[in-house]
């Protein structure tokens, strides 16, 4: 059974930072690329930030130079350390695991709430 469980949400000043955390169960986690994702409310889900299997990341320009993806495949958890937020960051943010560009699995997603 594949399980993908975020923690590190919450409430956060602007300008303050958090860390989130994705453990993976289920799955091969080092072959996969993981992948970041937000959706503020009445919006579509967007690509926040991805790591491939080889380290390479990529990221939406709205987080460039603040948030930083990394991961450690000894613990099959991938992280997002997000500086300097700003209100429009709000939202929920899911992990996502990606295998062989095919075979997809979501977390159950964790609220982060930034304000002003």
């Amino acid at each position: 059974q594949v399980q993908l469980v975020e923690s590190g949400g919450g409430l956060v000043q602007a300008g303050g930072s958090l860390r989130l955390s994705c453990v993976a169960s289920g799955i091969i986690f080092r072959i996969n690329t993981m992948g970041w994702y937000r959706q503020a409310p009445g919006k579509q889900r967007e690509l926040v930030a991805s790591i491939s299997s080889g380290g390479s990341t990529n990221y939406a320009d709205s987080v460039k130079g603040r948030f930083t993806i990394s991961r450690d495949n000894a613990k099959n958890t991938v992280y997002l350390q997000m500086n300097s937020l700003k209100p429009e960051d709000t939202g929920v943010y899911y992990c996502k695991s990606t295998e062989y560009g095919a075979v997809v699995y979501w977390g159950q997603g964790t609220q982060v709430t930034v304000s002003s």
